[in-house]
């Protein structure tokens, strides 16, 4: 392949994604031996970690994997320090019988099984144990129980006529209500734990958290889940399971207004009349930097890189550059076709050209749901006609109000998926609703929502899931678990090397020429805004970085992204600034939530840009190693057939079956 001049750290990336394959597989026949006693391993492992994460079942549809999971929805994780123990036991047993196994016995693809379970068990055993994470992860006290009644309400039965939900689905949900005080006091527990070791979040984080997100929990689980209940509970058992599910629902909102409680009184000050809780000055420190330690083991370990948030951070700069300088381009052509005036500089340019497309907005949610429900019906038309996918006449991409709890965690849209072992449900694409604010639904303009709904829709996440969930029979249990959690502080973000980096890399897919369509999907201005899509993801690798290992401090971060995603100048933190421009105003409130989340999650933040770039490399090997047999349909189909692991684990063995299959086929 042909890297740029400007780019060689592309080689790099596109060696790590060809190479970087534990017990790199050749093509020689094998016996693989080991295959039957291994896969008896992965299902005890599955089993294993699937009972004691009964949220993440939720999301997965762990209960159709096996009989002894059939409760699994009924329950919440056991986050107390005795459980942990004895869970940190049975991973080093499983440690030691994966490692028994020997790779030369395996085929290929358990090969790389092996090590995706060994990594994981390894994530597992150090978040316990080396860093003790469970003693200040509020965000996943807060998230872990909504979430996981959130996934059951999402694939319950749909019985006609508004009725959803049988008797047992509805019970299962009853009785994961009923776990949530005690799951809130173990959590007590755990902080209480922190606090005394010196081990507590970041400030941040237990103002967002421990505070507001618990108030929005307890209000949700009292009055918003017993409405929704009372709407969608169309079954001769109603009152009795109504009556039991209110009964349940202001249990777990009086443990959230308890633990908000907790957090006000262990970690701020007394407030006195007429003033709000202070957080006391022990706890008002920045806690978020995971240290370049800890990062460089995350990005081995458990995104399969072999390089350093040092490199990653040095390298990043010339990546944001040349984004920006095709923006200024772009901007300059689209200025110069709709007759508005240049302006005196290039950023200047860009800065002015979204200024006008900000005026082509929805006027309220109403219209915001419906142009980008619309956008969505465009992809689907576009994909068909231009051959780029061959799309079910029946799909159709569901767009969703964000739930209150989840506002928090969600920064404007996301995704989550059916649960892929049970192929129940659909997926749901979470658009946060704006209240009607203007400045938000400028941000969602009609040329803005092209990038955003190929992203979390179509064919980001919600065709991905669906082509892993139709093939989930070949993808290795090991290769659908998410350890730590689905998404907040505790997750590994294995998968996100994947689903984030695919996500990516289907908004700049739209970019390409296809036949019939030589300018690919996008207008020039949605085109403008897909480049601010990719070049917020570019900058994310050097403010990740920066920011978990001290290049860059938390406000600093915040003036960085204002200024090169937005072309906004000036600081983020002058008054006289943000008085004299709303649309900075507008910049900065973004700004400041995108540094929040990634100070949060370290190393998450970078798997869309990296993730991206190995696929781009592995689809150009291909590309050169089969030439004219080369087929994009069937590359994306077997991208998409691995699951969701890094392709630093697969991307050797993915271009062997490709080779192979092709011979099978000409022959």
């Amino acid at each position: 392949m042909t890297i740029p001049a400007n780019r060689p750290w592309l080689g790099l990336l596109a060696l790590l994604a060809l190479t970087a394959v534990a017990g790199a597989p050749d093509s020689r026949p094998q016996r693989h031996s080991g295959d039957q006693f291994f896969a008896r391993i992965e299902r005890d492992y599955a089993i294993f970690f699937l009972e004691r994460n009964p949220v993440v079942g939720t999301y997965l549809g762990g209960s159709a994997v096996d009989p002894v999971l059939a409760e699994v929805d009924t329950r919440l994780r056991d986050h107390s320090a005795e459980v942990i123990a004895r869970e940190d036991a049975g991973l080093l047993e499983l440690r030691r019988r994966f490692r028994a196994v020997r790779p030369e016995s395996l085929s290929a693809s358990r090969r790389i099984d092996r090590e995706v379970a060994l990594a994981q068990i390894e994530f597992l055993l150090r978040q316990h144990g080396q860093r003790r994470y469970q003693e200040r992860a509020i965000d996943t006290y807060m998230d872990e129980p909504f979430r996981g009644i959130d996934w059951q309400l999402q694939v319950l039965t749909d019985l006609g006529g508004g009725a959803y939900g049988t008797a047992a689905e509805w019970r299962r949900v009853i009785r994961r209500l009923h776990a949530i005080p005690r799951y809130l006091a173990t959590a007590r527990h755990q902080l209480t734990a922190g606090i005394e070791r010196g081990n507590t979040a970041d400030w941040r984080v237990i103002e967002a958290y421990g505070v507001e997100a618990a108030a929005a929990n307890a209000t949700w689980f009292a009055r918003d889940l017993p409405a929704l209940a009372a709407e969608r509970l169309k079954i001769p058992e109603r009152e009795a399971l109504l009556a039991e599910l209110r009964d349940a629902a202001a249990a777990a909102g009086t443990a959230y207004g308890s633990f908000r409680g907790f957090v006000l009184t262990a970690f701020h000050e007394p407030a006195s009349a007429g003033s709000s809780p202070s957080l006391k000055p022990q706890y008002r420190v920045d806690r978020y930097a995971a240290g370049s330690e800890e990062y460089d083991w995350a990005i081995r370990n458990n995104l399969r890189l072999e390089t350093s948030s040092a490199r990653l951070y040095e390298e990043s700069w010339p990546v944001v550059e040349a984004t920006r300088t095709e923006m200024v381009a772009l901007a300059g052509e689209i200025a110069a076709s709709r007759g508005w005036p240049l302006a005196a500089d290039g950023p200047a340019t860009v800065r002015s050209v979204f200024g006008q497309l900000l005026e082509s907005a929805p006027a309220d949610d109403e219209a915001l749901f419906r142009g980008y429900r619309e956008t969505g019906e465009r992809l689907l038309d576009y994909a068909r006609r231009s051959g780029l996918f061959d799309v079910p006449a029946d799909y159709r991409l569901a767009v969703i109000p964000t739930p209150e709890p989840l506002k928090a965690s969600v920064e404007g849209a996301a995704y989550y998926p059916a649960p892929p072992l049970s192929g129940l449900g659909v997926g749901h694409f979470y658009l946060t609703a704006t209240g009607g604010d203007r400045g938000q639904l400028r941000a969602n303009n009609f040329s803005a929502m092209a990038d955003l709904a190929a992203h979390e829709g179509f064919p980001g996440h919600d065709w991905h899931y669906k082509i892993m969930t139709e093939h989930r029979a070949s993808i290795a249990l090991i290769r659908w678990l998410v350890p730590g959690a689905v998404e907040d502080s505790s997750s590994m973000w294995q998968d996100s090397m994947a689903a984030e980096g695919w996500a990516l890399y289907s908004e700049a897919l739209l970019a390409e020429p296809q036949p019939g369509f030589p300018a690919g999907f996008y207008s020039p201005e949605e085109r403008l805004y897909q480049l601010q899509g990719k070049l917020y993801r570019d900058l994310r690798v050097r403010l990740d970085t920066g920011l978990h290992t001290g290049r860059i401090g938390f406000d600093e971060a915040i003036d960085l992204y204002s200024t090169v995603v937005d072309f906004e100048p000036g600081s983020c933190h002058d008054p006289a600034v943000l008085a004299a421009s709303e649309s900075k105003r507008t910049s900065c409130d973004v700004a400041r939530s995108a540094i929040f989340r990634y100070s949060r999650w370290p190393t998450q933040a970078i798997t869309y840009r990296l993730g991206k770039e190995q696929i781009q490399a592995l689809r150009a090997e291909a590309a050169r190693r089969l030439g004219e047999r080369f087929d994009a349909k069937r590359f994306h189909l077997e991208f998409m057939k691995q699951g969701t692991i890094p392709a630093g684990y697969f991307g050797t063995e993915l271009l062997r079956k490709l080779e192979a299959d092709t011979v099978m086929t000409t022959n």
